[in-house]
């Protein structure tokens, strides 16, 4: 079965049953421009049903992933953000180990414009590919279009060829009312699961039952907004409205404001206005510079939106449906198998370094 047959199926058999589709940002590498003692560089997984996306590969993601509980997937589709050397030294092993474990699945790789150009020079490191692996550049204001949600590139403001990434759930159909489907008769089976995705179905007797006469008011979907590099800027404003996690960089403080504007790069006191005004749930900040620890960055942000949170390399946050509760952190969460139990962490009680 192809990966996007079993995702498709997946999210049939969600709806189904009316279960919800799992959705998590998993936090791979967290550091700045270099790798730390504790903090690998840049990138981070979403995990959504059956569907693993990986946004930006720094040196080192291959071992990130083989440390944790994700380990080195058959990955189908890559993002890179901006061509900054933090962002995708770690794609040419990646490319190779590929190769080298006979992968022939297909792969893709979205970026900025010039990633033709990067991937002339990088095909001397990795060589020849036992794989298709399909080149694919966004600009800002694309829309790809996929099964239950789709994936926004927009604008940001790093002083090169950039682009952050929106991910966008499809709104949803009401609640399913079983008293109401019992009183109009319609029998538990397929009938109710297509009430469920919005269809009308014909009863035995003839009967046409509408989906809004069993469903509630539509409800929204997730969204996810990963900014990228970029100093504070009005367009990650816009494209994280009412989002239900912004993850942002956070390379300075505020005692290094200057440095920050200097590089196209923010503060953690920048990172928060965006959030602050964009009306997101919960900030994760990210790419921290060795500079500072995550509890000064953390700090630093909740002063003025206290719904933040700094995570360290392996943790992993959880996007459930807001009539489920709010995003949340779990702390160390990629070194557990996934059907362990780990415990939540709340705004404010983790410790960053």
């Amino acid at each position: 079965m192809s990966w996007r047959r079993s995702a498709r199926l997946s999210l049939v058999l969600a709806r189904f049953y009316n279960r919800p589709v799992d959705f998590d940002l998993v936090f791979v590498g967290t550091s700045g421009s270099m790798p730390t003692p504790r903090r690998a560089p840049t990138a981070l997984l979403v995990r959504r049903g059956g569907e693993r996306l990986l946004f930006d590969c720094a040196e080192g993601t291959q071992r990130q992933l083989l440390k944790s509980s994700v380990g080195l997937i058959e990955l189908r589709e890559i993002f890179i953000t901006h061509y900054h050397a933090d962002h995708y030294l770690g794609l040419p092993g990646m490319l190779k180990t590929f190769a080298l474990r006979g992968r022939d699945l297909p792969l893709t790789i979205y970026g900025p414009a010039g990633l033709h150009d990067l991937f002339g020079s990088l095909r001397r490191i990795f060589g020849r590919l036992t794989y298709e692996c399909e080149l694919v550049e966004v600009r800002p204001g694309d829309v790809l279009a996929r099964q239950g949600y789709e994936l926004r590139a927009f604008a940001v403001d790093h002083g090169v060829s950039a682009v952050g990434y929106a991910f966008v759930e499809d709104v949803r159909p009401g609640r399913f009312d079983v008293d109401v489907a019992d009183a109009l008769g319609v029998p538990p089976g397929p009938d109710r699961g297509a009430l469920q995705a919005g269809e009308e179905v014909r009863l035995p007797g003839g009967r046409v039952v509408a989906a809004n006469e069993v469903l509630g008011p539509p409800r929204p979907g997730r969204k996810l907004v990963l900014a990228g590099d970029t100093a504070p800027f009005q367009g990650v404003v816009e494209a994280s409205a009412g989002a239900d996690l912004l993850v942002h960089e956070a390379t300075f403080l505020e005692d290094e404001l200057d440095r920050a504007r200097e590089t196209s790069h923010s503060t953690a006191a920048a990172a928060a206005g965006v959030a602050r005004d964009a009306g997101v749930e919960l900030l994760a900040l990210t790419h921290l510079s060795n500079r500072y620890s995550g509890r000064a960055a953390a700090e630093e942000a909740r002063a003025i939106f206290p719904e933040t949170v700094v995570p360290r390399d392996f943790d992993i946050i959880e996007l459930p449906f807001r009539e489920r509760g709010a995003p949340h952190l779990l702390k160390g969460g990629a070194m557990h198998r996934r059907d362990a139990p780990v415990e939540a962490v709340h705004v404010g009680e983790e410790s960053g370094s």
